[in-house]
């Protein structure tokens, strides 16, 4: 039996991306060993330990001494992986130095501080597909600026849009997800309680300022220094948990988004390479899209069970934080895989601006009804207006003719520029000064 890399055969959006390595098993062995060996160098550095117990202690913490599948299975005995693995090392490490192994901590303060390394670890890498993934949709927000499309409302269409200020707005989520993630990965803290939070054992072998310990333990680790411990205080966790299911959704609007547009009927965006069909050779499937969608539709869920373990009983809980470890793994593989995959799709994408001014006109020019409606009371009085521009656009749909056609024989308005009026390029509001501001973000 295998664990860990090998469990993607159903996961095709983190499959094979740098998050799915960042936090496979042997990712988790190897960040448990990390807070197991940055606590004994913290005691060694602060005289609480000898220099050469952290030197045996990080010579004995080399990866492949250690069987992760092992370690799983012998889980089961104590309810998580790090009472085995303190076990191993301590025999890897052996002779007088071998009591320096965990000394002082508890397995959840270990625990904890492994999973804080492995999402910031994983954090890293979603924030570089993020930035990719922003000057991708920058660079077709600036190109398309002025690319007019039909607006939809309700999957109907609504008023003339542009396909830049669309890519602005995917940009504007994307960058929101960015600032999220960025000060969730600041704010990831060490963990460091002892039994039950009081941090007993450290002064029982001699810390006399149990803050400075915590601190120099968080150093070790580049992480952040706690307030106090938070072995049943899960704001990291909710915190992060909060980050990754906003980013998903970002990112899956930018997807959903591609769905629709890339329909056969529709055919205003594609994916630069599509994906093949099993049955039908015609087909180029929008994957990248397909994907983001998927992991956007399962973090809420994920994100619920994280934030359902808030509620975490006495100094350390039976249950709820047991509750969070597949949850928060799937998160982080989920947003890392889309976070891959809308990079690939925001610059790969191809825009079709030609069939999007095709569709402008498939209304019959009903889509500038409401600039009409608009520019056509000042001359004709808002009840005329509005009779007229209801009778015309009936006839526009039943007679299949050009509303510019039909308003053009009515005498009242003769002295209107009505190729202008009804030219849909003419009106698309604020929509290039929206996008101009959008872009000063950064």
């Amino acid at each position: 039996m295998t664990f860990g890399d090998s469990e993607a055969l159903l996961a095709p959006g983190w499959a094979g991306s740098r998050a799915s390595a960042a936090t496979s098993d042997t990712a988790y062995l190897r960040a448990l060993l990390d807070a197991e060996t940055a606590l004994t160098r913290t005691q060694a550095s602060l005289g609480l330990a000898p220099a050469e117990a952290a030197t045996a202690v990080d010579a004995a913490a080399e990866l492949s001494r250690f069987d992760a599948s092992s370690i799983a299975l012998r889980a089961r005995d104590g309810g998580n992986p790090v009472i085995p693995l303190v076990a191993d090392l301590t025999q890897a490490v052996g002779g007088e130095y071998g009591a320096y192994v965990h000394r002082g901590a508890t397995s959840q303060d270990i625990m904890d501080s492994a999973t804080m390394l492995i999402a910031a670890r994983t954090l890293d890498l979603v924030l570089g597909d993020l930035d990719r993934t922003e000057r991708a949709l920058a660079r077709l927000a600036a190109e398309h600026r002025d690319t007019v499309m039909p607006g939809r409302t309700l999957t109907q269409h609504a008023v003339p849009t542009t396909f830049g200020l669309k890519a602005a707005g995917w940009r504007s989520l994307v960058l929101d997800a960015r600032d999220r993630v960025s000060a969730v990965r600041g704010s990831l803290p060490a963990q460091l309680g002892g039994a039950a939070g009081t941090l007993a054992a450290f002064t029982a072998f001699g810390a006399a300022d149990t803050q400075v310990l915590t601190a120099a333990y968080a150093r070790e680790l580049g992480l952040a220094e706690p307030v106090l411990p938070w072995h049943t205080l899960r704001t990291p966790i909710a915190d992060l948990a909060g980050a990754l299911a906003f980013t998903a959704g970002a990112l899956g609007k930018t997807a959903v988004d591609v769905l629709t547009l890339g329909r056969t009927e529709i055919a205003e965006v594609s994916e630069g390479s599509g994906g093949g069909s099993s049955a039908m050779p015609h087909k180029a499937n929008p994957v990248r899209a397909t994907l983001v969608a998927a992991a956007a539709r399962r973090a809420p869920q994920l994100a619920a069970t994280l934030y359902g373990a808030m509620a975490a009983e006495d100094e350390r809980p039976a249950g709820a934080w047991h509750a969070e470890w597949e949850p928060l793994r799937d998160l982080l593989r989920l947003v890392g895989g889309a976070a891959r995959d809308t990079a690939e799709l925001a610059e790969g994408l191809r825009v079709h601006a030609e069939v999007m001014r095709e569709h402008l006109d498939l209304t019959h020019g009903l889509i500038v009804s409401e600039r009409l409606a608009v520019s056509l009371a000042p001359a004709l009085g808002r009840a005329r207006a509005k009779e007229l521009l209801t009778a015309t656009a009936k006839r526009a749909v039943a007679e299949n003719r050009p509303l510019l056609d039909l308003l053009g024989e009515e005498p009242e308005l003769k002295d209107l520029d009505l190729v202008d009026l009804t030219d849909p390029a003419r009106y698309t509001g604020s929509a290039g000064s929206l996008t101009d501001r959008a872009l000063e973000r950064r």
